[in-house]
């Protein structure tokens, strides 16, 4: 009788871990968020991206470059085809996006484009184009050299390291040298349910260049995009299933401080900078869990998220953009340029829409 009343107990101990860690990953992805509709003026989907635009960045003059074709353990892919990088350029007004072809001994058969990041050397004018490149379900950083005038990336190098094991996105401060956040604790696919299950807050921020590759943040639930602010002094990283965005500053010694959160409400995923006014901007996943399930008859909504003065007192959020899954389905980047925003997803579409 005294084993069974052990056994009852911690069958009941058990119902009832997994009853709260249920209730708390409802609060990790938002499953109870409903959406309204908030539309921008004259929005367009762009033409010739189908199967995402998972990062975009932008040029001082107007090139903005895509990360598409993602295949993500866990996500829906609808193209076995290998991923590309297309450029944009937002100042010709039939906004077509032209392939980049890549030149150099690179394995273009496993291309599995995430997040990306430009580098413009001032000692040369040189473009570098970092992409956060995931063949056969592995993580590496790819760098490449923008030319121009043949509408190409040269491959430079590939980097591959033991921290840099789960790579979600990046943002360059030199010629060879990042900083990237892991967007998981551990490498095995089971494992990686474990984590959010569990709440493990053991993601990370690398920095990496040929002389030093170290861990110079962590205790994020799951890191995904990052950022820096227009004077090189912080990084914004986004904790997405903790619905925050992190301010750090850089020390000398390239290990960062902790300075601030701001709370946004939503699963914001890249984040790009203002380069005049400082402003963020997130494409977001309104409710997680529609992300995990994608039903294409209750499909993941999309969502655009600002933040103005982020480093005041009082920093102003502001929803820009939602969408119920009607028209762009989950949403994961938001880049300003000339009074235009484009909005990039996942693994579906992409959309441009006037701010004004």
């Amino acid at each position: 009788m005294g084993k069974l009343a052990v056994l009852s107990l911690a069958v009941v101990a058990l119902a009832v871990l997994i009853g709260e860690r249920l209730i708390s990953l409802r609060h990790l992805s938002l499953s109870y968020r409903e959406l309204t509709q908030n539309y921008l003026p004259n929005c367009h989907l762009i033409e010739g991206i189908d199967f995402g635009a998972e990062d975009i960045t932008i040029l001082e003059n107007g090139l903005a470059f895509l990360s598409t074709g993602l295949k993500y353990p866990g996500l829906p892919s609808y193209s076995d085809d290998p991923g590309k990088i297309y450029t944009l350029n937002l100042l010709d007004s039939k906004l077509k996006i032209k392939a980049l072809s890549i030149k150099g001994q690179f394995d273009k058969d496993s291309f599995n484009p995430h997040g990306i990041s430009v580098y413009t050397d001032d000692k040369d004018g040189a473009i570098y184009v970092f992409v956060v490149n995931h063949p056969r379900g592995k993580s590496q950083v790819e760098i490449f050299r923008f030319v121009e005038n043949e509408n190409a990336l040269q491959y430079v190098k590939t980097i591959k390291h033991e921290l840099l094991h789960n790579v979600n996105d990046i943002v360059a401060v030199g010629a060879e040298s990042f900083y990237a956040t892991n967007d998981h604790y551990f490498t095995n696919e089971i494992l990686k349910i474990v984590e959010p299950f569990l709440s493990l807050p053991w993601c990370d921020v690398i920095y990496f260049s040929p002389d030093t590759v170290q861990v110079v943040a962590g205790g994020f639930l799951s890191a995904n995009g990052i950022n820096i602010s227009p004077n090189k002094r912080h990084l914004y990283v986004s904790n997405i299933l903790k619905h925050t965005i992190v301010v750090l500053e850089i020390q000398k010694n390239t290990v960062l401080s902790h300075v601030k959160e701001v709370d946004v409400g939503s699963l914001c995923d890249n984040i790009e900078v203002d380069r005049e006014s400082g402003d963020l901007w997130m494409g977001c996943h309104p409710n997680g869990l529609k992300c995990v399930f994608h039903d294409p008859n209750d499909p993941p909504g999309s969502e655009v998220i600002k933040i103005e003065n982020i480093l005041s007192e009082k920093p102003q959020v502001t929803q820009v953009y939602a969408d119920d899954g009607s028209v762009i389905i989950a949403s994961s980047m938001a880049a300003p340029y000339g009074g235009k925003l484009l909005i990039g997803t996942v693994y579906q579409k992409a959309l441009i829409c006037d701010l004004k």
